[in-house]
């Protein structure tokens, strides 16, 4: 069943597209039909005329976010912009940093994807965040205008291009250590598998693969310098939790009452991640739920000396490490800021969205400014 409330409606007439983001080309192509299927869709669905424009993207400074297009609508012979963000699904981790970053940006934020069930429609409309989507549900809000479509059923459309190897464990095991660790980057490729723990001959292909995607500058004898780290960054974040997170969960399990809150790793054998590593860093968050990264060698002895038990309903979440602990950063019971970034945005709980973006002001913006 369609759902429909509307006031000041408007059809839309497509002049250009202009895509800032760095993607390989397949998804690229994906991304534009995804577009022009919206347009479509809203196009039937809101029979009255107006306009709407994509424009030359103007820089986005220090927001850690840059939206993939700028668009101009007019209705009534007033001009309405917007940042438009192409998503060719909706995660907890996308939608979470959608909504951490618009309000930074200087125009408000309107979501275009594939599909929007009727059930994320409300939880986008009580959230606040625009869309359209290629079934022709929307949500427009920009006073007098309000429009709000659900309940139309997804259209078929091409799958995503093939993951580039980056973007898979071993990619995203190496991306993780060049964030946190930047001058590996110029370091040999025996140096490179070494220090992530990934095989030679893999190091080669996702080295490749960065190149060619934008995020490696070749500097000669020194090596190569990472790149549009910010953009990086979020690809890392979004893909973690479905490609990388859920390989090295080793477990769920249940403690006495706030067991953990006067305790302190050793971090040889395992380190805070998550809410309580994100309550100690700001003094801000009040964990409910406590993950802890650990070697799979170190967990019957984690557990001994913490009276864990086994509890798939448990609040303690048990991850294997992925990374070679090398003395990444100061405090090392807790692992690094972007993991605890990571961990936050994966939860898909809006009471974690307010602490990642106090620790992605103050410990990873600087992590990731270019030079």
């Amino acid at each position: 069943m369609t759902f429909v409330h509307i006031y000041n409606m408007f059809i839309i007439s497509e002049h250009f597209i202009k895509v800032n983001k760095i993607m390989d080309r397949g998804n690229r192509n994906i991304e534009k039909e995804i577009f022009q299927l919206a347009i479509e869709a809203f196009r039937k669905n809101i029979p009255v005329q107006a306009e709407i424009e994509t424009l030359a993207q103007e820089p986005v400074y220090a927001t850690g976010f840059r939206p993939d297009w700028r668009i101009r609508m007019v209705i009534r012979d007033k001009a309405i912009g917007y940042y438009a963000e192409i998503k060719t699904t909706i995660t907890k981790t996308n939608k979470l940093l959608l909504l951490m970053n618009r309000e930074k940006l200087n125009y408000p934020l309107l979501l275009i994807t594939k599909y929007v069930n009727p059930q994320m429609a409300e939880q986008l409309r009580q959230e606040g965040l625009e869309f359209i989507d290629t079934a022709g549900n929307a949500f427009i809000n920009q006073p007098p205008m309000y429009i709000f479509v659900k309940g139309n059923r997804p259209l078929e459309i091409p799958k995503h291009a093939p993951l580039k190897r980056a973007f898979k464990p071993a990619g995203l095991r190496i991306i993780y250590t060049f964030l946190c660790n930047p001058g590996i980057v110029g370091k040999t490729y025996r140096e490179i598998a070494a220090a992530t723990g990934v095989a030679l001959g893999t190091v080669n292909w996702i080295m490749k693969e960065l190149k060619e995607l934008g995020f490696l500058m070749d500097m000669g004898k020194r090596g190569y310098k990472l790149i549009q780290k910010e953009n990086l960054l979020r690809r890392w974040v979004t893909a973690y939790p479905e490609q990388l997170m859920p390989k090295q969960m080793l477990g769920r399990y249940r403690g006495e009452q706030d067991w953990w809150q006067q305790k302190r790793l050793d971090p040889k054998i395992a380190q805070w991640g998550g809410e309580v590593a994100a309550a100690r860093l700001t003094q801000y968050l009040k964990p409910e739920f406590i993950t802890i990264y650990t070697e799979a060698h170190q967990l019957n002895k984690l557990l001994i000396e913490n009276r864990l038990k086994r509890d798939t309903a448990g609040d303690v979440e048990i991850l294997a490490r992925f990374w070679i602990l090398a003395g990444q950063w100061e405090y090392d019971d807790l692992v690094h800021p972007i993991l605890v970034y990571a961990d936050l945005l994966a939860t898909g709980n809006q009471r974690n969205i307010e602490t990642a973006k106090m620790i992605y002001e103050q410990y990873i913006i600087q992590l990731i400014r270019e030079d």
